[in-house]
């Protein structure tokens, strides 16, 4: 895929994001933060059944921020807490630069982030969702116990 179609991918979250909202239902949300830039998200997410029924976020941060955040929860909703928790396993991965092709097809539209790994001043923005989305998992699937 071109640069352009992955921009595009980028743009269309931040402009559009489905996903930055409220939550009434959410069973569970949890807090994260970059402090080097200021950008906050506060996950919420309706874990039902045994699969993340939905998902939103709300906060303020920049348009990587932002536009990961939505894509995440593309990703995951619909999905199992440990499906979750080894997308944003991958995810990391590519960030690092350490992601094969199969991993990366894993990831579908996340994968558009994957030239921020060039960029260390925005990795904290791109990472900051899936961050916030690792520990509100392991907390949740920790008191499931």
């Amino acid at each position: 895929m071109t640069d352009n179609f992955y921009d595009e991918v980028l743009l269309d979250h931040n402009l559009h994001p489905l996903h930055l909202h409220e939550l009434p239902t959410a069973t569970c949300s949890h807090a994260g933060m970059n402090p080097s830039c200021g950008d906050e998200i506060t996950l919420h997410l309706d874990l039902n059944g045994g699969v993340i029924a939905d998902g939103s976020f709300t906060g303020v941060g920049c348009a990587i921020s932002q536009a990961s955040a939505d894509i995440m929860l593309d990703l995951i909703i619909g999905r199992t807490p440990h499906d979750a928790l080894h997308l944003t396993d991958l995810f990391m991965k590519m960030i690092g630069g350490e992601i094969s092709q199969d991993e990366l097809d894993e990831l579908e539209e996340a994968g558009a982030l994957q030239n921020i790994s060039k960029m260390p001043a925005r990795v904290k923005c791109a990472v900051l969702s899936w961050r916030t989305l690792h520990h509100l998992l392991t907390d949740y699937l920790a008191n499931q116990n």
